[in-house]
């Protein structure tokens, strides 16, 4: 496939050309209006020829639009791009084909994959970008707006893959808490798959992401569960904390004195109290009487 590079197509400032049509019609019309007066109807040889330049001259006048391009096509053979907005007049002969240069948005339908532990789930993204080379995106892929839309869901479908929904392990990247580092990663792989239509994405960001409906409440249940036994492992460690620093304020100030049996009895009533759900109603043991 041969490679379009892009070039700046000449043109000529479009006032400055509308001045030379505008001597050129006066002309014209003098040319005519001496022939007819002076009974000379061979001045249609020249008054004809003209007029048909005129008129072709006007179909070499543009206008382009901050933010836009005209891509110039003359017989099959590109020529080159005019991207200075402002009025020009170009070759008149040749096809002239608009490509914004404006930033524009791509949201994805939210589609069904599965992460990397094959669970399914549903996911969307916004893809934010905007074409720097014209002459590529219309001549090295049929119709790029459709590329750009297709190659996007095909990257995230990619990188759903290749990343857990969520992750327990600190050190893994998952799809909820790593968004930051996914988002950077899906607009590498969006923009290696977009590099050969002159296309540059600004920005990829994920949009929607849930679990698939039939999996969803047994994901949550599984989401609540481990978050229990997260904040169990908190509270017990706490709990065992406590018990050692009273433990030994115990020893250090000589306030009682405990053998292991009474120890143990005491660690487990401190335990108890602090790791139970429900409040620990108080005994006081006021002694004995015997």
């Amino acid at each position: 496939m041969e490679a379009i590079t892009e070039k700046l197509a000449k043109k000529m400032n479009g006032f400055v050309a509308l001045v030379f049509v505008i001597i050129a019609i006066f002309v014209d019309v003098t040319i005519l209006i001496r022939g007819v007066m002076n009974n000379r109807p061979e001045v249609l040889w020249i008054f004809v020829p003209i007029t048909l330049l005129i008129f072709l001259s006007f179909s070499g006048f543009l206008v382009v639009q901050p933010n836009d391009s005209r891509v110039l096509v003359l017989f099959g053979k590109y020529l080159g791009t005019v991207r200075v907005s402002g009025f020009w007049w170009v070759n008149p002969f040749t096809t002239k084909k608009l490509v914004s240069l404006r930033i524009r948005n791509f949201q994805s339908e939210t589609i069904k994959v599965n992460d990397l532990h094959g669970n399914p789930i549903q996911i969307a993204a916004v893809v934010v970008w905007r074409v720097v080379d014209p002459a590529r995106a219309l001549f090295d892929v049929q119709n790029y707006e459709g590329f750009v839309a297709i190659q996007s869901e095909t990257a995230i479908r990619g990188l759903a893959t290749e990343y857990a929904y969520d992750s327990s392990e600190h050190d893994k990247f998952s799809l909820v808490g790593n968004q930051a580092e996914i988002a950077e990663a899906m607009k590498k792989q969006v923009q290696t798959r977009l590099e050969v239509c002159g296309v540059e994405i600004l920005e990829s960001r994920i949009s929607h992401l849930s679990y698939a409906p039939e999996i969803a409440q047994a994901m949550l249940r599984r989401q609540q569960a481990q978050a229990v036994v997260a904040a169990r492992t908190k509270i017990v460690e706490g709990a065992v904390g406590m018990v050692e620093m009273a433990l030994k304020a115990l020893s250090e100030h000589n306030i009682v004195s405990l053998d292991n049996e009474k120890k143990a009895t005491m660690v487990n009533n401190l335990l108890v109290a602090l790791v139970s759900e429900v409040s620990a109603q108080p005994v006081i043991n006021a002694g004995s009487l015997y």
